[in-house]
């Protein structure tokens, strides 16, 4: 046993679980739970951002794609930049007229309760599913460092995570994600230096081998319309379209990221949170892929076999080849950013439960409740979700590579999502039977693309989006003239 290493996983697991809960004491509304009170910095929000952006699946997956392939990822992150331009055009104006602590309290103002429902349901499901498989990642990085059982390790991050995202609620999540942001980026960074330290010739030799090798190869300009072209899932035309509708989805539709954005003091600071993250984003996607480029040179050099499945070969060389001490640090902050997630897709989901269902037939029954009522029930719902989503990351185990298996499940359901937001805001013809029939139609067609055809996942949204909107509209103009709009 390394106990240094493991005194340092300790340490780390109990100081953040203690930090986030020193945060209940100013949790006192609900617009403290879920936003809060819209007093934190923009930078704050900015890093945590980034924190829900990536995960354990960033980190143990990144490296193994470009081991395995090359640095085409970086693709899709510049179609991250440009999905921030569209947001803070189309939805971020929305979202600051007068207060709302949900994404989809925006479907209800466009077209009515119902659509509103139907929306945060999806984002429901699409949550539990992909923060699922981000679960059963973290059971991979504890199994390879102490040998326990996938359950038992699950169990531990789970509950941790939960105890303190219950406690303190949104303040706690973002004030905690930022910590944990500079714990995975500075782990990354120091396991980069160590792993080239290894390697005779240094980083000379490493870009001689993986230069020869293709390795830092990021762009793929061929285009074609031939079937072969969609099955890509890394060219410049699938990352940089894919990766925007991707993010347009995740950051303007999401509650997990949407939540974040309401949470800033203006609509000015959330905006420069939203552009400040991509720099990091960029920054740290660049890093966590020269490192599976690094260990591709380090393992044929030695002539070894590397572990399998690829999302083991980072988290087993830190664990089995990094100095004691410095091995724990890098593994805690693996955790660091399973935990971040992990903490805001609880708070998000609690949000959506209570604000999106719970609250509004509450309401429409005549009950008079007052804030501490939906306050504790906010506390209830967290611990709701939190079995929800252990049960989840069992069913996880089988799903094949985490990193994609996260972002195609979540791509599914995203077409579906933006398409009806962007029906929403660019049609004023649109009604509500229109934007159901065109979230189901968007729905049906991404999961018939994803399960008969050979597309890459990075086409999802894409696909989904706009079949949304185009049945959207249809169905709407073939109802006659929409009721006129709120906005």
């Amino acid at each position: 046993m390394r106990y240094l290493d493991l005194a340092v996983i300790c340490a780390y697991l109990v100081g953040i679980t203690w930090f986030g809960a020193r945060f209940r004491h100013s949790q006192k509304t609900l617009r403290d739970y879920f936003l809060g009170g819209r007093k934190t910095p923009w930078w704050a929000i900015g890093f945590s951002i980034v924190s829900a952006e990536t995960s354990t699946l960033t980190v143990i997956g990144t490296p193994a794609l470009s081991f395995a392939g090359n640095c085409g990822f970086l693709q899709v992150v510049l179609g991250y930049l440009a999905a921030r331009l569209v947001i803070s055009t189309l939805f971020l104006p929305q979202y600051f007229r007068g207060e709302m602590y949900t994404a989809y309290e925006l479907m209800q103002r466009r077209f009515g309760q119902r659509i509103r429902k139907l929306t945060a349901g999806t984002f429901l499901l699409l949550r539990a599913l992909a923060e699922g498989v981000r679960v059963f990642a973290i059971s991979i990085v504890i199994s390879v460092v102490l040998g326990t059982g996938e359950v038992a390790s699950i169990v531990l991050i789970v509950c941790l995570t939960l105890f303190y995202t219950f406690e303190g609620g949104m303040t706690a999540v973002i004030w905690t994600d930022v910590v944990q942001m500079f714990l995975y980026v500075g782990g990354a960074m120091l396991s980069f230096f160590v792993i080239l330290d290894k390697i005779p010739g240094g980083w000379e030799h490493v870009a001689a081998v993986a230069g020869a090798a293709g390795k830092f190869r990021v762009f793929d300009f061929r285009f074609s319309l031939s079937p072969e072209f969609f099955t890509r899932p890394y060219s410049f035309w699938a990352g940089v379209i894919g990766g925007c509708f991707l993010t347009t989805a995740s950051h303007g539709t999401e509650q997990l990221m949407v939540q974040r954005l309401l949470a800033a003091r203006s609509q000015g600071e959330s905006r420069a949170a939203l552009f400040g993250s991509w720099i990091v984003i960029f920054f740290q996607f660049g890093l966590f892929l020269l490192i599976g480029v690094i260990l591709f040179v380090y393992y044929g050099d030695a002539g070894l076999a590397p572990p399998r499945p690829a999302d083991r070969i980072y988290p087993s060389f830190v664990w089995n080849n990094l100095p004691p001490g410095v091995a724990g640090l890098v593994i805690a902050a693996i955790l660091a950013a399973a935990m971040s997630n992990l903490s805001a897709a609880l708070n998000s989901l609690a949000s959506t439960t209570i604000m999106d269902f719970y609250r509004p037939m509450s309401e429409k029954r005549g009950f008079s409740r007052n804030e501490s009522h939906y306050l504790k029930l906010a506390r209830y719902a967290t611990i709701l979700w939190g079995v929800v989503l252990f049960a989840v990351g069992l069913v996880a185990r089988h799903w094949g590579s985490v990193l994609e298996a996260g972002l195609s499940i979540a791509s599914i359901l995203y077409g579906s999502l933006l398409g009806v937001f962007l029906l929403g805001r660019l049609s004023r013809r649109a009604v509500e039977a229109g934007a159901m029939a065109g979230m189901l139609a968007g729905l049906a067609v991404t999961l018939y693309v994803k399960f008969f055809t050979p597309i890459a996942w990075t086409w999802y949204v894409l696909i989904g989006s706009t079949v949304t909107f185009a049945v959207g509209w249809l169905v709407s103009v073939a109802a006659g003239p929409a009721e006129a709009s709120n906005e």
